[in-house]
């Protein structure tokens, strides 16, 4: 592992750098949710036995927002905490540090990609929020700033309630490591800077209509546990972009943190992602086979009257046989009831549930 320091317009970032540089190859950079350094998001998924196939094919760099990192120093006072654009500006001068002559594959954010697409390959995006905090959220925030720590503030921003009471042992840990390795100061500022920010103002492309709309223009794949907190706004913001470049993985048995909840069915979707853009031809995919194989048969028997880019997903393998009992909410997205007529197909995303 190779930590560096960068120094950018709006404070210093700090970043590791892992894995094995090829040339010719993205770099997969991560950036970790808020309350949270790269460590306690992704070290144990990138530690992964599954994880290593990855690692021994892409250079992988983790990337801190300002002050997130673990054991930093409490921000000065006259520090102003950077907005989330300007956070995304910090990326293309890290990756100029670290001399990246190559284009990235980009997990937990996506405003890299809507500054600067040329930089961006493909798009890994769990729990994504498109919209602004609405009123009454900010209403909700501001109390709960009034009556909670920072710490609770986290907790119920990565976790969703049914996680927050059954699965007291995962909240104690991340209690206590937020509380440990965080500077709760500097989380408060990242939490501020993230109720501030501004809508993305998607708008899903449509031929004759908008197709130079303000949208995502590489793959990309959108993540949400079945019993995230983000799960509806995730699937609105599917709802907004390009079917054509977009897969919904909605994962069962799930909760805010997919890539601890199931870092086997992550890493699996995550190396069917990188094959679809080229990469890793010859990946060992081991644990859903078999499922993956029956569901991928079933989509394709059923949705034959897609477009090739649906089909060419479906042989991709990102497509998991749902458990046949699980109840569906109004929010999901399945096969179910999917016309066959070739101008329904055209305007639907690709969806997985896993």
């Amino acid at each position: 592992n190779k930590s560096s320091q960068v120094d950018t317009v709006y404070g210093k970032v700090y970043c590791t750098i892992t894995g094995v540089s090829k040339p010719n190859r993205p770099v997969i950079l991560t950036y970790p949710d808020i309350g949270m350094n790269h460590k306690m998001c992704f070290e144990s998924f990138f530690n992964h036995e599954d994880m290593h196939e990855i690692a021994r094919h892409f250079p992988i760099l983790h990337v801190n927002a300002p002050g997130q990192h673990e054991g930093a120093v409490t921000l000065s006072t006259e520090y102003t905490y950077p907005t989330m654009d300007q956070l995304s500006e910090t990326l293309p001068i890290v990756l100029n540090h670290l001399g990246s002559q190559t284009k990235t594959i980009i997990i937990r954010v996506c405003l890299l990609q809507l500054n600067y697409p040329d930089l961006v390959e493909g798009l890994v995006l769990i729990n994504i929020n498109p919209n602004a905090e609405g009123i009454v959220d900010s209403v909700t925030s501001k109390i709960t700033g009034w009556t909670h720590t920072v710490t609770d503030t986290v907790i119920s921003h990565l976790f969703g309630k049914k996680e927050i009471e059954t699965n007291h042992d995962l909240i104690c840990t991340f209690r206590h490591d937020i509380m440990t390795y965080m500077n709760e100061s500097n989380v408060a500022q990242f939490l501020r800077c993230y109720n501030s920010r501004t809508a993305l103002e998607l708008k899903r492309p449509i031929p004759g209509v908008n197709l130079n709309g303000r949208t995502l223009k590489c793959s990309s794949l959108l993540i949400a546990g079945d019993d995230s907190p983000s799960l509806e706004v995730v699937v609105e913001c599917n709802s907004k972009l390009d079917p054509t470049r977009t897969t919904l993985l909605k994962m069962a048995d799930c909760g805010g943190l997919p890539q601890l909840d199931q870092p086997a069915k992550l890493t699996e979707a995550l190396k069917y992602f990188v094959q679809g853009l080229g990469y890793m031809p010859s990946a060992c995919m081991t644990r859903l086979s078999r499922s993956r194989t029956t569901s991928t048969s079933s989509v394709m028997s059923t949705d034959s009257g897609r477009g090739r880019a649906h089909t060419d997903e479906a042989q991709r393998g990102l497509w998991s046989k749902p458990k046949e009992q699980r109840g569906r909410s109004n929010t999901d997205l399945s096969m179910d009831g999917v016309s066959t007529s070739q101008t329904e197909s055209k305007s639907k995303s690709k969806s997985v549930l896993c």
